[in-house]
């Protein structure tokens, strides 16, 4: 199912034109913001930060007054501004590289910032689908697969369920209106599964796949 990128994308994240009959239903990349919130944990580490800050004022209040203890907790405030700086463009680059697509046939997932690759996982592949939201509409949507396609955790991340490192389950992470696309999903998923799979036997007694 993964698929190195190194040619030119006939589609925007998908390696090749879909087959006759297949039909893009959505894209749609993370949001970065979100992204930064739910993979890199960018309220803590400034909640993180503030703590110290505040730390830093209260041990020296004691020592002497406010006003002059209270330039003291300027520089982790500095710290955690440059932090969170770096923590939100690593989570902009991953998502400005990163496009997701519903089709009529598969979900696929074209990530990496250095090492661009595409998932495609295929309905009859997706054993379970499960939907996570916030209160701004974001949210993510992760896959458990069946069979044994083994996904590499490292390779995927963030773009997948945390700390499910043994059994990868990749995921559609951060994406605005997050419930409309599950529901895009699952009827998606629901009529393509429900499809008869139909196939004709040539003279010579072998079996294909009817067009």
């Amino acid at each position: 199912m993964p698929h190195d990128d190194f040619t030119v994308e006939p589609i925007e994240g998908l390696p090749e034109t879909p087959p006759a009959g297949e039909l893009i239903l959505w894209q749609g990349k993370p949001n970065a913001l979100a992204l930064a919130r739910d993979a890199l944990n960018l309220y803590w580490v400034a909640g993180y930060f503030a703590l110290l800050a505040f730390w830093r004022v209260g041990v020296s209040s004691a020592d002497m007054p406010f006003a002059q203890a209270l330039p003291l907790g300027l520089p982790f405030i500095v710290l955690g501004v440059l932090a969170c700086a770096v923590l939100y463009g690593i989570a902009y680059v991953l998502a400005r590289t990163t496009m997701y697509t519903v089709t009529t046939a598969r979900v696929a997932m074209r990530v990496g910032a250095a090492l661009t690759v595409t998932l495609n996982l295929p309905f009859p592949k997706i054993g379970a689908a499960h939907l996570t939201t916030r209160k701004d509409g974001t949210g993510s949507i992760v896959f458990e697969t069946m069979g044994e396609t083994r996904l590499s955790y490292l390779v995927l991340w963030p773009h997948v369920r945390p700390w499910r490192i043994k059994k990868t389950q990749p995921a559609l992470r951060s994406i605005p209106d997050a419930a409309k696309v599950a529901q895009i999903v699952a009827e998606a998923a629901e009529t393509r599964v429900s499809q008869p799979e139909i196939s004709r036997e040539l003279p010579d007694g072998a079996v294909v796949a009817a067009e």
